[in-house]
Order: C-alpha cells, then structure tokens, then sequence
C-alpha cells in the first residue's frame, strides 16, 4: 500500500498510509499546551475520563490512520468550530474546564489547529475520492457508562449498547448493504466465547466530523461513528483490559474485507457517482 508523505501535515495529528478504508481516533489524544494546562482547573484523571484512550490503537485496521495527539479539553475536532473549545460548562458535561479564560491569541492556536485539521482531512478525502472513487470512514469512539462512579450503578444496557453505530450522517440507503454487513460481521465475531452487542443509532448517530465529511462527499462517503462502550476498561482509573484491547481490534478487523467488497460492489451498480 503506497503511503502519504507524512511531512505535508501539519503537528497535532498522524496521518499514515493510503487506501479507501480510513480508521479515525480523533478524541484518543491527550496532550495539551503548557500554556493551556497552566490555566485550566480540571484535572488529568477527569480529562481522560472524557478522552477516548486506545482508540488510536484500534486504527491500524484501516488502509489510512488518523490519530489526533491533542485533547479535546484543548479544541474538539468533533464540534463546530463555534464550540470547538469547551469555554463553558454545559459544553463539557458541566466539567469547569477552566481557572483562567483563554485569551484571544490562545484560542486562535487552538482554532488554527482545527482549521488545520480540517484543511488536511479535506485533501485527503478529495484524494482517495479521485484514486479510488469512494471511501469508508471507521470514525473510532468510546463513551462511558459508569457515570455515577467506579462502584455506582452502571447505566441500562438497554439504552447503552456495547457498539453504537452511528449511521445519521451518512445516506443510510445507499450504503445499506455495506452498513449492515458491518454490523452483522462485528456482532458475529467470537469474542471471547460470546458475541458483541453492535447496534445502531441508540445512544449516538455521529457528530460534526461524520456530518462534515458528508456534506463534502454525500455520494462517495460513507462514514460509521463507532462508539465502543468503556466495558474493555475502569473508566474511572484509565486502566485497560488489555485483552478485550486485542480481541476489539481482532474483531474492526475481520470486518475490512467485508468492507473492501461492499464498495466494489457499490461501485459497479454506480454507487459511486
């Protein structure tokens, strides 16, 4: 698989290799600005609570890997730019972020950084819609489920399954086929002597990085926000499993081929036009 010359992206993110399968982590990073960390009052453990640790991991599946190094306590690629700094509560699950407000000159590294982001993400998915007609978008999340603390209730696993697959950002009839393969090859994947509960759209149906990248590419994208329930770890403490880590990433896995067939079948009844 030919690569992309790393060196045409700016700091911030990865973004490695080249092919019609793209595996995002765009919440894994939790690296912020020495300036920012010296004038924000929320703490590391509840950052990382909100983060989504090891996802970056989960990317080597795809053709191509996008990993944001930066936390989304510094900017949230996965909001409008409007909101992409958490500056009041009620934009961080009523966390306060901040002791001291950023100033002007702060934000607008940050926001540059986004701008960045999204100028890179565009070149890239203009790119692979040229060489290789369409794309598919593993948009890799995790969300927590022990909100009321380590040794609380954990939330209803009627309304909290353990794969969330977001599909309202995307043309849900033209990429059926491909959408419910997916889930039917992730859910039927032996995991560990049992099967994993994938369902769609219950808890989340994707946010503002899945509907960009729709909006850009409605015809030639489909984009999947996944949201893996924080059953593979203490959400509280960070600490992983480190097996269920190997046997998540086993089971992305067994789904690429899948995916592989479905845009070329897609592309033969014009799927891609």
């Amino acid at each position: 698989m030919r690569e992309l010359d790393s060196t045409s992206f700016p700091s911030g993110f990865t973004i490695a290799g080249l092919g019609p399968i793209v595996a995002t982590a765009i919440h894994d990073g939790h690296a912020v600005r020495p300036e920012l960390l010296s004038i924000m009052k929320i703490n590391e453990a509840d950052r990382l609570r909100e983060e989504d640790p090891f996802t970056g991991l989960w990317t080597d599946v795809g053709d191509v890997r996008v990993i944001v190094e930066r936390s989304r306590f510094e900017v949230d690629v996965n909001r409008p730019r409007e909101k992409a700094v958490y500056l009041a509560s009620g934009d961080a699950w009523g966390l306060d972020v901040w002791a001291t407000r950023p100033s002007s000159a702060e934000l607008s590294v940050s926001l540059a950084h986004y701008d960045a982001f999204y100028s890179s993400m565009n070149a890239l998915f203009v790119r692979l819609e040229r060489e290789f007609g369409a794309f598919v978008v593993l948009d890799l999340h995790t969300y927590n489920h022990m909100r009321l603390g380590r040794d609380g209730p954990a939330d209803d696993p009627r309304g909290n399954p353990e794969v969330n697959v977001g599909t309202g950002n995307t043309d849900r009839e033209r990429w059926a086929s491909l959408i419910e393969r997916f889930m039917g090859e992730l859910a039927g994947f032996d995991f560990g002597g049992r099967h994993l509960d994938v369902r769609e759209n219950v808890k989340f149906t994707g946010g503002h990085f899945s509907r960009w990248i729709h909006s850009r590419f409605p015809r030639t994208s489909c984009v999947l926000a996944i949201e893996f329930k924080k059953f593979f770890m203490d959400e509280w403490t960070g600490t992983p499993d480190r097996a269920m880590l190997s046997l998540i990433r086993e089971a992305l896995k067994t789904t690429i081929p899948g995916l592989r067939e479905e845009l070329s079948a897609a592309g033969r009844r014009g799927g891609r036009g």
